[in-house]
């Protein structure tokens, strides 16, 4: 059984056991969750002039610790390799967009912020989500580490620092009196390495009556919907809220509340104090029916996650099994959408330009280029309409109602849609 008490340690080298340390606790990581391979970065898009060059591949290969049970990869590529210059714009999701507008005229009148007050928003991309509170007239901030996608932010008129966040930034922002009032953080606290750097860092910059609010994909969701597709390089750790909630409780953070969504095929929304505020009231019942739900789903012991490992080799067999019955038939297949989900999925099951001709993207910065290790071209969504496949197979499956919608003209030649996440289903 897991030990219980889950402060941070010292952290140690790799032993021999090979087995790193826990990048919360410390702890030697000895007992793997999944290992899907080598694979490259999800989200480095391959230059037509690069195709014949070498590109690297790492392991994708979680560990599970026994002492806190965070899952998480090693690190072996910085966080300045892989967001200085990103693929990733929210803004070329409808759906998302949305998420976010309604998620800001909630946080308003729930937390009373005014002209007064400050918004700050860690991994703020293009600011899909700050417009929704200056629209409001709320004064904001976004930080960002990819300039390009900074530079897209600000020239919405959004208030944007190109840095990467953690202790030391947040003091430098904290010496400038630029105190948070409400601190956001959507999918991005599992993209970071140096976790508990990052956390007491929000702790710094949080106002001594702030909320923090953080989004991720949740691991009970992973687990039961067979989402292995969710894990790549640029995802350091995967939470449970019982690991979540240690993890802000070691920086004198408290969570107070918490919000199960459908986002990103089912994630969580923990809102967190500082320890000594005692100006917020706990929503026990929800905190409690949550952890008694991931014990009883075996995420506070070991057996439950030994057993996905398995359940991600029947995937894979599932979906070759198709694309291979499919092609035999003299089937046209092509893909929709270059999500970084989409490119552990594709390297883990082999899939190239034998399965999928090719694959589609709204987003410009991707189209003319190929996908991560597999080189799959990835062009305009009009493509479509002028091949007219059999079959558009879905990468971004968490987005297949708004992919649908927009493409429903496939019908007009009989075209289906293939999702293959949680378990392959043609539509």
């Amino acid at each position: 059984m897991p030990k219980t008490d889950a402060a941070p340690r010292a952290m140690p080298g790799r032993t021999s056991t090979g087995g790193p340390p826990c990048r919360f606790c410390g702890a030697v990581l000895v007992h793997t969750f999944v290992d899907l391979g080598m694979s490259p970065l999800c989200q480095t898009h391959i230059e037509p002039a690069r195709l014949n060059e070498m590109e690297p591949f790492y392991p994708l290969h979680v560990w599970l610790c026994d002492h806190c049970m965070l899952a998480q990869l090693e690190e072996y590529v910085s966080p300045a390799e892989i967001f200085t210059e990103y693929a990733y714009f929210s803004s070329y999701s409808e759906s998302w967009v949305r998420h976010a507008r309604t998620y800001a005229e909630r946080m308003v009148p729930r937390f009373g912020l005014t002209a007064g007050s400050l918004v700050v928003e860690l991994a703020s991309n293009d600011g899909y989500l700050l417009q929704a509170f200056v629209a409001q007239g709320i004064p904001v901030l976004g930080i960002e580490p990819a300039e390009n996608v900074a530079q897209a932010a600000m020239a919405r008129g959004i208030s944007t620092e190109v840095m990467f966040f953690g202790m030391e930034a947040a003091e430098g922002l904290r010496r400038a009196g630029r105190l948070a009032d409400l601190l956001v953080g959507n999918n991005v606290l599992a993209h970071v390495p140096d976790l508990n750097g990052f956390v007491r860092g929000m702790k710094i910059l949080l106002h001594p009556r702030g909320v923090i609010t953080m989004e991720f994909p949740h691991l009970l969701r992973l687990i039961e919907e067979n989402q292995f597709d969710t894990i790549y390089h640029e995802h350091f750790s995967y939470f449970s809220f019982l690991s979540v909630r240690r993890v802000f409780e070691a920086a004198g953070l408290r969570l107070f509340d918490v919000e199960e969504l459908p986002t990103h095929g089912g994630s969580l929304r923990i809102y967190a104090r500082h320890a000594e505020d005692d100006t917020k009231t706990d929503n026990e019942a929800v905190l409690e029916d949550l952890l008694e739900r991931e014990r009883a789903a075996g995420l506070h012991g070991l057996e439950r996650y030994r057993a996905f490992a398995e359940q991600v080799r029947e995937t894979k067999r599932a979906i070759l099994e198709f694309l291979v019955g499919a092609k035999r038939a003299g089937k046209s297949i092509v893909g929709y959408g270059a999500p970084g989900k989409g490119n552990t999925l594709l390297n883990y099951c082999g899939i190239r330009t034998d399965f999928l001709d090719y694959t589609v993207d709204a987003n410009p910065y991707k189209q003319g280029k190929y996908t991560p290790g597999t080189r799959i071209p990835i062009l305009h969504p009009d493509r479509i309409r002028e091949t007219r496949p059999d079959y558009v197979f879905i990468l971004p499956w968490n987005l297949k109602d708004e992919i649908m919608r927009q493409s429903a003209y496939i019908r007009d030649w009989g075209g289906r849609y293939v999702v293959p996440i949680p378990t392959l289903q043609v539509y």
